[in-house]
C-alpha cells in the first residue's frame, strides 16, 4: 500500500508523518479483498502498487469559530473503487482518526456487498417459488411408512 501525504498551511514533521502512515497502514487489512498480489502488473499499470492511499492535511480558519481549525482528507484509489472522507475539527490528530473510522466503515461495507446482495436474490426467489402446502420435503434419514 503507497501513502502519499499532503499538507496544506502547515508543518510536517516526522512525529505527524508516523502518526499517519500507522493510522493508514491500519487500513490494509480491510482491503486486502482488492488484491492478492503485491503490485498491480497489468499492460498499463506495471509496478504500480494496487491500493494507493492519497491523505491530505491542513489549516483551515472557520470565520464562526475562533481559533485554528484543522481538517483531514483521505482518498483510498482501488483498480476500480475510491472511497473518500473529509473531516474537520479543533485537534489534528482527532481529525486523522476520524477520517480513519469513516473509511474503514466503508471498506466493511463495500466488502460485504456482494454477500448481501446474493442474500437478498435468495431471499426473492423463495418468495417467488411457489410450493403446494402438501409438499414434502425429506429429513435426513429414512421415513417410513404408517402402518409398517
Amino acid at each position: 500500500m503507497k501513502i502519499v501525504i499532503k499538507t496544506k498551511n502547515l508543518k510536517l514533521n516526522r512525529a505527524l508523518e508516523k502518526f499517519i502512515e500507522e493510522k493508514m497502514n491500519s487500513l490494509e487489512k480491510f482491503s486486502k479483498i482488492f488484491y492478492t498480489e503485491k503490485y498491480y502488473n497489468s499492460f498499463f499499470g506495471k509496478g504500480k502498487p494496487k491500493v494507493e492511499v492519497w491523505v491530505e492535511v491542513g489549516k483551515t480558519t472557520l470565520y464562526h469559530q475562533k481559533g485554528p481549525w484543522f481538517y483531514a482528507k483521505c482518498q483510498m484509489r482501488f483498480p476500480k473503487k475510491n472511497l473518500r472522507s473529509l473531516v474537520q475539527r479543533e485537534d489534528l490528530k482527532l481529525a486523522i482518526n476520524e477520517v480513519k473510522d469513516k473509511l474503514q466503515r466503508e471498506l466493511k461495507q463495500y466488502k460485504e456487498k456482494p454477500m448481501a446482495e446474493f442474500k437478498r436474490g435468495a431471499r426473492v426467489f423463495k418468495k417467488k417459488l411457489k410450493l403446494s402446502p402438501l409438499a414434502r420435503f425429506w429429513r435426513k434419514g429414512r421415513i417410513r411408512e404408517e402402518g409398517i
